[in-house]
C-alpha cells in the first residue's frame, strides 16, 4: 500500500511513517516547514501546504490512503477546520480514503454519556480546551464532507512513549481505565492508524486507548 502522511514531521505523523514503513508500505511524507529529521529508507519526502487543495491533490495521485496528522500551534486552533477541509477536498479529488487524526473533544464522557469530553474538566483542563473544541468542529467538517474519511479520536492524554502493539478500540466514547486515566503512547496510536488502513472497519469515528 502507498500511504501519504501529512504532518510527517509531527509527533503522530512521524510515528505513523515509521510504523507503516516497518510493515513494508510505501510512504510519501508531506511536511510544510519542519523537514522530518530521520526517515526510513525509501520514503519520498514532499514539501506541501496542507491548505492548498489543488497542490495536495497532485501529491495524492497514485496513493492508496492518506493520513492527516496535522496539529495547529497554540493560539492557531481556529485554523484546524480550514486545513482539514482542504485535505478532504484533495482526497475527494483523487478518490482516496483519508484517515484524520483528530482530538478527544468530540468523544462522549464514559461516566456521563450526555456530556462530551470537551466539556469535561477532569479530562480536558482549561489550557487544552481550545484545541479540544477545535477538534469537535473538525469532526463536524468531516461529517459534512463528501470525501471517504474516517476520524480517529485519541484518548485524553497522547504523548511519546513505547510501542507495545496493544490497545483497546472503541466507538464514540472515551476509553479510560478503572482509575479514570485515559491515555496511549504516540507509538501505539500509530499502530492503530496503520491497522485501520490495512483493515478498514465500518465506523467512521473511533477511538483507542489502553
Amino acid at each position: 500500500m502507498k500511504i501519504a502522511v501529512v504532518g510527517a514531521a509531527g509527533m503522530v505523523g512521524s510515528r505513523v511513517v515509521s510504523e507503516a514503513a516497518r510493515r513494508g508500505h510505501d510512504l510519501v511524507a508531506v511536511f510544510r516547514t519542519a523537514r522530518p529529521a530521520a526517515l526510513p529508507p525509501g520514503v519520498i519526502v514532499v514539501e506541501g501546504d496542507a491548505t492548498d487543495a489543488d497542490h495536495m491533490s497532485r501529491q495524492f495521485e497514485g496513493v492508496d490512503a492518506i493520513v492527516a496528522a496535522t496539529r495547529p500551534a497554540a493560539g492557531h486552533e481556529d485554523t484546524i477546520v480550514g486545513i482539514t477541509t482542504a485535505l478532504l477536498d484533495a482526497a475527494a479529488q483523487t478518490r482516496t480514503r483519508i484517515l484524520v487524526v483528530g482530538g478527544a473533544g468530540p468523544l462522549q464522557n464514559p461516566q456521563d454519556p450526555d456530556r462530551l469530553v470537551v466539556d469535561s474538566p477532569e479530562y480536558v483542563p482549561r489550557e487544552w480546551r481550545a484545541v479540544a473544541a477545535a477538534s469537535s468542529a473538525q469532526l463536524d467538517a468531516c461529517r459534512a464532507h463528501r470525501a471517504d474519511w474516517v476520524y480517529l479520536s485519541p484518548p485524553a492524554v497522547l504523548e511519546p512513549g513505547h510501542r507495545t502493539g496493544q490497545y483497546r478500540r472503541g466507538g464514540a466514547t472515551l476509553i479510560a481505565g478503572a482509575d479514570g486515566t485515559s491515555l496511549i503512547s504516540a507509538e501505539d496510536l500509530a499502530v492503530a492508524v496503520v491497522d485501520e488502513l490495512e483493515n478498514p472497519r465500518e465506523d467512521r469515528h473511533f477511538t483507542v486507548g489502553y
